[in-house]
């Protein structure tokens, strides 16, 4: 499975670890699951469009020599 939520892991870590009810558990956001767990917010991911801005910052050049 990539690319979603460990759900599994979320819920040992909530269940087990945060000593959290189920009701307790499922009311929250995985926003707040992550604060109560100490996951610090990552980058967004890349977009397209976000690419397409930093490629045209930063445009490809020919290697010296031409290599």
């Amino acid at each position: 499975m990539s690319g979603g939520l460990d759900w599994p892991g979320l819920m040992r870590a909530g269940l087990n670890g945060l000593r959290l009810t189920p009701d307790q558990f499922w009311a929250l956001t995985p926003a707040e699951l992550a604060l109560m767990l100490g996951i610090e917010p990552g980058l967004p991911a890349m977009t397209r469009g976000r690419l397409a801005e930093l490629s045209a910052l930063y445009p490809d050049r020919a290697a010296v020599g031409g290599e």
